[in-house]
Protein backbone atom coordinates (compact mmCIF):
# COMPACT_ATOMS: atom_id res chain seq x y z
CA UNK A 1 0.00 0.00 0.00
CA UNK A 2 1.50 3.07 -1.17
CA UNK A 3 1.37 6.74 1.00
CA UNK A 4 -0.42 9.84 0.49
CA UNK A 5 1.73 13.05 0.34
CA UNK A 6 0.59 16.79 0.72
CA UNK A 7 3.03 19.40 -0.68
CA UNK A 8 1.89 22.91 -0.05
CA UNK A 9 3.28 25.44 -1.58
CA UNK A 10 3.95 24.66 -5.52
CA UNK A 11 6.81 26.46 -6.74
CA UNK A 12 9.82 25.26 -8.13
CA UNK A 13 11.03 23.46 -5.43
CA UNK A 14 8.00 21.86 -4.32
CA UNK A 15 7.42 20.35 -7.57
CA UNK A 16 10.44 18.79 -7.85
CA UNK A 17 9.91 17.18 -4.62
CA UNK A 18 6.50 16.14 -5.42
CA UNK A 19 8.11 13.98 -9.13
CA UNK A 20 10.53 12.57 -6.89
CA UNK A 21 7.74 11.71 -4.14
CA UNK A 22 6.10 10.17 -7.02
CA UNK A 23 8.77 8.44 -8.40
CA UNK A 24 11.15 6.77 -5.61
CA UNK A 25 8.69 7.01 -2.46
CA UNK A 26 5.83 4.50 -3.20
CA UNK A 27 3.07 7.62 -3.29
CA UNK A 28 -0.53 6.67 -4.51
CA UNK A 29 -1.38 10.33 -4.05
CA UNK A 30 -0.27 13.69 -4.21
CA UNK A 31 -2.31 17.11 -3.06
CA UNK A 32 -1.02 20.39 -4.47
CA UNK A 33 -1.64 22.80 -2.64
CA UNK A 34 -0.85 26.74 -3.29
CA UNK A 35 -2.61 29.66 -2.60
CA UNK A 36 -2.45 30.13 -6.29
CA UNK A 37 -4.91 27.84 -7.67
CA UNK A 38 -3.25 28.10 -11.40
CA UNK A 39 0.24 27.45 -9.71
CA UNK A 40 -1.30 24.23 -8.41
CA UNK A 41 -2.66 23.19 -11.58
CA UNK A 42 0.39 23.66 -13.09
CA UNK A 43 2.92 22.01 -11.04
CA UNK A 44 0.22 18.91 -10.68
CA UNK A 45 -0.10 18.92 -14.54
CA UNK A 46 3.79 18.71 -14.63
CA UNK A 47 4.41 16.23 -12.30
CA UNK A 48 1.84 13.90 -13.44
CA UNK A 49 3.06 14.14 -16.87
CA UNK A 50 6.76 13.39 -16.54
CA UNK A 51 5.40 10.41 -13.98
CA UNK A 52 3.29 9.66 -16.88
CA UNK A 53 0.32 8.65 -15.04
CA UNK A 54 -2.40 10.78 -12.77
CA UNK A 55 -1.30 10.91 -9.71
CA UNK A 56 -0.53 14.53 -8.21
CA UNK A 57 -3.96 16.42 -7.36
CA UNK A 58 -4.45 20.58 -7.23
CA UNK A 59 -6.17 22.91 -4.90
CA UNK A 60 -6.41 26.09 -3.52
CA UNK A 61 -4.96 26.50 -0.25
CA UNK A 62 -3.89 29.88 1.61
CA UNK A 63 -1.19 27.93 4.25
CA UNK A 64 -1.70 30.90 6.53
CA UNK A 65 -4.97 29.34 6.88
CA UNK A 66 -4.36 26.57 9.77
CA UNK A 67 -8.14 25.82 10.07
CA UNK A 68 -8.34 25.26 5.93
CA UNK A 69 -4.87 23.13 5.90
CA UNK A 70 -6.07 21.13 8.81
CA UNK A 71 -9.56 20.29 6.68
CA UNK A 72 -8.08 19.22 3.52
CA UNK A 73 -5.01 17.42 4.81
CA UNK A 74 -7.77 15.48 6.22
CA UNK A 75 -10.16 15.45 3.48
CA UNK A 76 -7.34 14.06 1.49
CA UNK A 77 -6.09 11.30 3.96
CA UNK A 78 -2.40 12.65 4.36
CA UNK A 79 -0.40 11.09 5.71
CA UNK A 80 3.22 13.40 5.41
CA UNK A 81 2.89 16.66 4.05
CA UNK A 82 6.38 18.44 2.94
CA UNK A 83 5.77 22.20 3.67
CA UNK A 84 7.73 24.26 0.53
CA UNK A 85 6.66 27.63 2.09
CA UNK A 86 8.84 30.97 3.01
CA UNK A 87 10.06 29.64 6.19
CA UNK A 88 7.41 32.38 8.32
CA UNK A 89 4.58 29.89 7.60
CA UNK A 90 6.43 26.72 8.69
CA UNK A 91 5.75 27.43 12.32
CA UNK A 92 1.86 27.00 11.73
CA UNK A 93 1.92 24.75 9.74
CA UNK A 94 4.12 22.69 12.29
CA UNK A 95 0.77 23.41 14.53
CA UNK A 96 -1.43 22.13 11.96
CA UNK A 97 0.67 18.99 11.84
CA UNK A 98 0.28 18.18 15.22
CA UNK A 99 -3.14 18.71 15.14
CA UNK A 100 -4.02 16.05 12.58
CA UNK A 101 -1.40 13.54 13.14
CA UNK A 102 0.61 14.25 9.58
CA UNK A 103 4.30 13.75 9.62
CA UNK A 104 6.00 16.20 8.46
CA UNK A 105 9.20 17.96 6.92
CA UNK A 106 9.86 21.69 5.72
CA UNK A 107 12.76 23.39 3.82
CA UNK A 108 13.15 25.60 6.93
CA UNK A 109 16.04 28.78 6.55
CA UNK A 110 15.26 30.62 9.82
CA UNK A 111 16.63 29.65 13.19
CA UNK A 112 14.09 31.25 15.56
CA UNK A 113 11.60 29.92 13.34
CA UNK A 114 13.32 25.84 13.73
CA UNK A 115 14.25 26.44 17.57
CA UNK A 116 10.46 27.22 17.93
CA UNK A 117 9.67 24.32 15.72
CA UNK A 118 11.99 21.99 18.15
CA UNK A 119 10.19 23.25 21.46
CA UNK A 120 7.00 21.61 20.15
CA UNK A 121 9.15 17.90 19.93
CA UNK A 122 6.77 16.75 23.02
CA UNK A 123 3.89 17.51 21.61
CA UNK A 124 4.70 15.69 18.37
CA UNK A 125 5.93 12.41 20.06
CA UNK A 126 2.89 12.65 21.64
CA UNK A 127 0.74 12.85 18.39
CA UNK A 128 2.86 9.93 17.16
CA UNK A 129 4.60 11.96 14.24
CA UNK A 130 7.99 13.09 12.94
CA UNK A 131 8.74 16.52 11.96
CA UNK A 132 12.16 17.24 10.26
CA UNK A 133 12.70 21.09 9.58
CA UNK A 134 15.53 22.48 7.64
CA UNK A 135 15.30 20.18 4.70
CA UNK A 136 16.90 21.23 0.84
CA UNK A 137 19.84 22.03 -0.24
CA UNK A 138 21.27 24.63 1.98
CA UNK A 139 20.06 24.56 5.26
CA UNK A 140 19.43 20.15 5.04
CA UNK A 141 21.85 18.55 2.41
CA UNK A 142 24.69 20.92 3.82
CA UNK A 143 24.32 19.24 7.23
CA UNK A 144 23.89 15.94 5.81
CA UNK A 145 27.21 15.54 3.97
CA UNK A 146 28.55 16.52 6.83
CA UNK A 147 27.50 14.01 8.85
CA UNK A 148 28.74 11.65 5.73
CA UNK A 149 32.18 13.43 5.82
CA UNK A 150 32.17 12.93 9.77
CA UNK A 151 31.43 9.19 9.85
CA UNK A 152 34.44 8.23 8.36
CA UNK A 153 36.57 9.65 10.76
CA UNK A 154 36.78 8.27 14.49
CA UNK A 155 36.87 11.71 15.88
CA UNK A 156 35.72 14.61 14.16
CA UNK A 157 37.14 17.66 15.39
CA UNK A 158 36.29 20.73 12.95
CA UNK A 159 33.74 21.16 10.30
CA UNK A 160 33.72 23.01 7.41
CA UNK A 161 30.84 23.78 4.94
CA UNK A 162 30.49 25.67 2.06
CA UNK A 163 27.90 25.96 -0.90
CA UNK A 164 25.72 27.47 -3.53
CA UNK A 165 23.27 27.91 -6.44
CA UNK A 166 24.53 29.87 -9.09
CA UNK A 167 24.24 30.25 -13.26
CA UNK A 168 26.36 28.18 -15.39
CA UNK A 169 26.66 31.45 -17.57
CA UNK A 170 26.59 34.85 -15.53
CA UNK A 171 26.15 38.04 -16.39
CA UNK A 172 26.75 40.90 -15.02
CA UNK A 173 26.34 43.22 -13.13
CA UNK A 174 24.79 40.81 -10.41
CA UNK A 175 26.53 37.53 -11.65
CA UNK A 176 23.83 35.95 -9.65
CA UNK A 177 20.14 33.68 -10.72
CA UNK A 178 17.42 33.29 -8.07
CA UNK A 179 16.25 29.85 -8.23
CA UNK A 180 13.59 30.35 -5.14
CA UNK A 181 11.98 32.37 -3.00
CA UNK A 182 13.30 35.89 -2.49
CA UNK A 183 12.11 36.18 1.17
CA UNK A 184 14.91 32.64 1.61
CA UNK A 185 17.53 34.52 -0.54
CA UNK A 186 17.61 37.51 1.95
CA UNK A 187 16.83 36.02 5.01
CA UNK A 188 20.14 34.03 4.97
CA UNK A 189 21.52 37.64 4.51
CA UNK A 190 20.38 39.28 7.74
CA UNK A 191 20.92 38.77 11.24
CA UNK A 192 23.35 36.33 12.96
CA UNK A 193 24.76 32.74 11.97
CA UNK A 194 24.69 29.66 14.33
CA UNK A 195 27.92 28.10 14.75
CA UNK A 196 30.11 26.41 16.54
CA UNK A 197 33.36 28.05 17.78
CA UNK A 198 35.51 26.89 20.19
CA UNK A 199 33.37 24.02 21.26
CA UNK A 200 30.46 26.27 22.26
CA UNK A 201 27.27 27.78 20.20
CA UNK A 202 27.92 31.19 18.74
CA UNK A 203 26.10 33.86 17.08
CA UNK A 204 28.43 35.22 14.03
CA UNK A 205 27.10 37.98 11.66
CA UNK A 206 25.89 37.24 8.27
CA UNK A 207 27.96 38.58 5.42
CA UNK A 208 30.95 38.60 7.13
CA UNK A 209 34.47 36.29 7.49
CA UNK A 210 34.98 36.97 3.61
CA UNK A 211 37.59 33.96 2.00
CA UNK A 212 37.72 32.37 -1.45
CA UNK A 213 38.12 28.85 -2.35
CA UNK A 214 39.31 27.01 -6.10
CA UNK A 215 37.33 24.83 -8.57
CA UNK A 216 38.03 22.97 -11.59
CA UNK A 217 37.34 24.87 -14.83
CA UNK A 218 35.12 26.13 -15.88
CA UNK A 219 34.03 27.25 -12.51
CA UNK A 220 37.61 28.76 -11.29
CA UNK A 221 37.59 31.05 -7.90
CA UNK A 222 34.49 31.53 -6.36
CA UNK A 223 33.96 33.67 -2.22
CA UNK A 224 32.29 32.69 0.52
CA UNK A 225 31.23 34.31 2.96
CA UNK A 226 28.83 33.38 6.15
CA UNK A 227 25.29 33.31 5.95
CA UNK A 228 22.37 33.07 8.70
CA UNK A 229 20.00 30.07 8.30
CA UNK A 230 22.30 27.14 7.12
CA UNK A 231 23.22 24.86 10.28
CA UNK A 232 20.43 26.12 12.56
CA UNK A 233 20.10 22.83 15.15
CA UNK A 234 23.77 21.35 14.57
CA UNK A 235 25.24 24.33 16.11
CA UNK A 236 23.41 22.71 19.30
CA UNK A 237 23.64 19.25 18.52
CA UNK A 238 27.19 19.13 18.32
CA UNK A 239 28.18 21.57 20.74
CA UNK A 240 30.69 20.38 23.40
CA UNK A 241 31.48 17.81 20.44
CA UNK A 242 32.93 19.62 17.62
CA UNK A 243 35.51 22.44 18.02
CA UNK A 244 33.74 23.79 15.09
CA UNK A 245 30.76 23.82 12.89
CA UNK A 246 30.49 26.80 10.22
CA UNK A 247 29.16 27.24 6.72
CA UNK A 248 29.60 29.70 4.41
CA UNK A 249 27.85 30.22 1.16
CA UNK A 250 29.33 31.05 -2.50
CA UNK A 251 29.27 33.54 -5.56
CA UNK A 252 31.05 33.92 -8.04
CA UNK A 253 33.52 37.00 -7.61
CA UNK A 254 32.39 40.62 -7.06
CA UNK A 255 28.78 39.89 -5.63
CA UNK A 256 30.20 40.03 -2.14
CA UNK A 257 30.43 43.77 -2.51
CA UNK A 258 27.00 44.29 -4.15
CA UNK A 259 25.63 42.47 -0.49
CA UNK A 260 27.70 44.46 1.29
CA UNK A 261 26.29 47.87 -0.16
CA UNK A 262 23.12 47.12 0.57
CA UNK A 263 23.50 45.87 3.77
CA UNK A 264 25.08 49.35 4.69
CA UNK A 265 22.09 51.30 2.98
CA UNK A 266 19.57 49.44 5.32
CA UNK A 267 17.92 47.84 2.52
CA UNK A 268 17.82 43.86 4.27
CA UNK A 269 16.09 45.59 7.74
CA UNK A 270 11.90 44.51 8.18
CA UNK A 271 11.50 47.38 10.59
CA UNK A 272 9.68 50.21 8.78
CA UNK A 273 11.19 53.65 7.80
CA UNK A 274 9.18 57.03 7.10
CA UNK A 275 9.53 58.27 3.18
CA UNK A 276 7.55 61.26 2.32
CA UNK A 277 4.93 60.08 5.14
CA UNK A 278 4.59 56.72 4.36
CA UNK A 279 5.88 53.53 6.23
CA UNK A 280 8.31 51.48 4.35
CA UNK A 281 10.02 48.30 4.90
CA UNK A 282 13.30 48.26 3.37
CA UNK A 283 13.39 45.03 2.56
CA UNK A 284 10.05 44.94 0.85
CA UNK A 285 11.58 48.22 -1.26
CA UNK A 286 14.34 45.83 -2.44
CA UNK A 287 12.27 42.73 -2.95
CA UNK A 288 10.31 44.58 -4.85
CA UNK A 289 13.51 46.08 -7.42
CA UNK A 290 15.87 43.30 -7.01
CA UNK A 291 13.81 40.40 -7.84
CA UNK A 292 13.02 41.27 -11.06
CA UNK A 293 16.76 41.44 -12.32
CA UNK A 294 17.95 37.75 -10.63
CA UNK A 295 15.23 36.03 -11.12
CA UNK A 296 16.32 33.23 -12.97
CA UNK A 297 14.38 32.81 -16.75
CA UNK A 298 12.75 29.45 -17.50
CA UNK A 299 15.42 26.61 -18.95
CA UNK A 300 18.50 29.29 -17.50
CA UNK A 301 21.16 26.52 -16.83
CA UNK A 302 23.03 26.59 -13.23
CA UNK A 303 24.99 24.49 -10.64
CA UNK A 304 24.98 23.46 -7.14
CA UNK A 305 28.18 23.06 -5.21
CA UNK A 306 28.88 21.31 -1.96
CA UNK A 307 31.74 21.03 0.27
CA UNK A 308 32.41 19.93 3.40
CA UNK A 309 35.32 19.21 5.31
CA UNK A 310 35.86 16.95 8.18
CA UNK A 311 39.22 17.45 10.17
CA UNK A 312 40.04 14.94 13.54
CA UNK A 313 41.65 11.63 13.67
CA UNK A 314 41.22 8.00 12.19
CA UNK A 315 43.09 5.17 13.63
CA UNK A 316 45.02 7.68 16.29
CA UNK A 317 45.97 9.56 13.42
CA UNK A 318 45.39 13.31 12.16
CA UNK A 319 42.50 12.53 9.57
CA UNK A 320 40.51 14.75 7.23
CA UNK A 321 37.49 13.86 4.92
CA UNK A 322 36.21 15.78 2.09
CA UNK A 323 33.03 15.00 0.31
CA UNK A 324 31.97 17.17 -2.76
CA UNK A 325 28.75 17.09 -4.57
CA UNK A 326 27.90 18.76 -8.03
CA UNK A 327 24.85 19.26 -9.42
CA UNK A 328 23.71 20.65 -13.16
CA UNK A 329 20.44 21.49 -14.72
CA UNK A 330 18.69 18.63 -15.64
CA UNK A 331 17.96 18.46 -19.75
CA UNK A 332 15.50 15.80 -19.25
CA UNK A 333 13.43 16.87 -16.44
CA UNK A 334 13.81 20.53 -17.00
CA UNK A 335 14.73 20.43 -12.52
CA UNK A 336 17.56 23.04 -12.35
CA UNK A 337 20.25 21.83 -10.00
CA UNK A 338 18.94 24.00 -6.89
CA UNK A 339 15.32 22.18 -7.53
CA UNK A 340 17.06 18.60 -7.35
CA UNK A 341 19.28 19.70 -4.60
CA UNK A 342 15.91 21.06 -2.61
CA UNK A 343 13.80 19.25 -3.55
CA UNK A 344 14.92 16.02 -3.41
CA UNK A 345 16.66 16.53 -0.09
CA UNK A 346 13.85 17.47 1.15
CA UNK A 347 11.90 14.07 -0.97
CA UNK A 348 13.91 11.84 0.60
CA UNK A 349 13.18 12.87 4.35
CA UNK A 350 9.65 13.36 3.29
CA UNK A 351 9.34 9.35 2.43
CA UNK A 352 11.63 8.96 5.86
CA UNK A 353 8.61 10.29 7.82
CA UNK A 354 6.00 8.64 6.07
CA UNK A 355 7.87 4.99 5.99
CA UNK A 356 8.15 5.48 10.19
CA UNK A 357 12.17 5.82 9.75
CA UNK A 358 12.65 8.45 11.82
CA UNK A 359 11.53 8.80 15.17
CA UNK A 360 8.85 10.48 16.83
CA UNK A 361 9.24 14.34 17.72
CA UNK A 362 10.27 17.25 15.97
CA UNK A 363 13.43 16.05 15.05
CA UNK A 364 16.64 17.61 13.82
CA UNK A 365 17.85 17.10 10.25
CA UNK A 366 20.91 15.93 11.61
CA UNK A 367 19.50 13.47 14.11
CA UNK A 368 16.81 12.37 11.42
CA UNK A 369 19.02 10.06 8.85
CA UNK A 370 22.74 9.66 9.30
CA UNK A 371 24.86 10.73 6.58
CA UNK A 372 25.08 7.01 5.25
CA UNK A 373 21.89 6.74 4.56
CA UNK A 374 21.03 9.52 3.00
CA UNK A 375 23.69 9.44 0.19
CA UNK A 376 22.86 5.32 -0.08
CA UNK A 377 19.12 7.41 -1.88
CA UNK A 378 20.21 10.34 -3.65
CA UNK A 379 22.35 7.35 -5.29
CA UNK A 380 19.58 6.19 -6.49
CA UNK A 381 18.85 9.87 -7.92
CA UNK A 382 21.96 9.57 -9.61
CA UNK A 383 23.89 12.64 -7.11
CA UNK A 384 27.67 11.62 -7.68
CA UNK A 385 28.67 12.31 -3.75
CA UNK A 386 32.29 11.92 -3.53
CA UNK A 387 34.12 11.04 0.00
CA UNK A 388 37.92 11.48 -0.07
CA UNK A 389 39.81 10.38 3.22
CA UNK A 390 43.29 12.11 3.75
CA UNK A 391 45.60 10.83 6.68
Amino acid sequence: MGHRYAIIGTGRQGTAAAYDLGLFAEAEFILMADSDPAAAEAAAERVNTLLGRDLAQATALDARDQAGVISELEEHGVQAMLAATPYFMNLGLTQAAISTGIHMTDLGGNSEVVFAQLKLSAQAAKAGISIVPDCGLGPGMITTLALYAMEALDQAQDVFIWDCGLPQHPTEPWNYSLGFSIEGLTNEYDGDCVFIREGKTTLVPALAELERLEFPAPIGELEAFTTAGGITSAARTFAGKLRTLQNKTMRYPGHYAALKVIQQLGLLSTEPTEIDGHLVRPRSVLHALWEPQIRAEAGETDLALIRTLATGTLDGKPAQAQVDLQLLYDEKTGFTAMEQGTGWHASIFTAAVAAGEVEPGVVPVELALTGEAFVQQAARRGFDIRRELRT
